[in-house]
């Protein structure tokens, strides 16, 4: 066991410092722990006011990961419905222009469904709308000129494009395409 005695800084106190590194200060008649031992870890009250201080934190922290993750869930979702519509159109679009021709003159009119909609009642019902597409005299106008007189433009003579939407049933997800000959 070491035992060393000395004089403080002051004079008037004498320090003591065992093995342990425990020093006293000797100070009239009382003992006072060195300032170093005084300063050691954290009071009650600064954990108090860090824990709060997280309590308050944590709650916007939580209600931002739990946007991010039912966020993650709707884009998952809709992803899936587009993708959906993309094949159904590709499935429409590789089948040979008579058989789409003949389909879209049984629907007779654009608000029709054809045949190659999914069955009513189906979950995330796939609608496939086809029209005959009247270009009258110029394909190429930005006003149908309306040469056959009814101002309908899935109407007329010309049996080379045909109009295409493909669309998920109660939802507002939609492609359209022209197809012709």
């Amino acid at each position: 066991m070491k035992l060393m005695i000395g004089m403080g800084t002051l004079g008037a106190a004498w320090v003591v410092q065992i093995k342990t590194n425990y020093s006293l200060r000797l100070s009239v008649g009382r003992v006072v722990p060195p300032l170093h031992n005084l300063q050691c870890g954290f009071s009650y009250v600064e954990v108090l006011v860090a824990m709060f201080i997280l309590a308050i934190a944590i709650v916007p922290a939580m209600e931002a990961i739990q946007s991010g993750i039912q966020g993650a869930g709707v884009h998952e979702s809709l992803a899936r419905q587009q993708y959906a519509l993309i094949k159904r159109m590709e499935e429409v679009q590789a089948e040979s222009y008579g058989n789409l021709l003949d389909s879209a003159q049984i629907a007779g009119n654009a608000l029709t469904s054809s045949s190659y909609s999914d069955l009513a009642g189906q979950t995330e019902r796939v609608i496939v709308f086809l029209a005959l597409y009247d270009v009258d005299a110029d394909p190429f106008t930005l006003v149908d000129p309306d040469n056959d007189g009814d101002a309908d433009i899935y109407t007329g003579d010309t049996s080379n494009l045909l109009w295409l939407r493909v669309e998920l049933e109660n939802s507002a997800l939609n492609l359209e395409t022209l197809v012709s000959r």
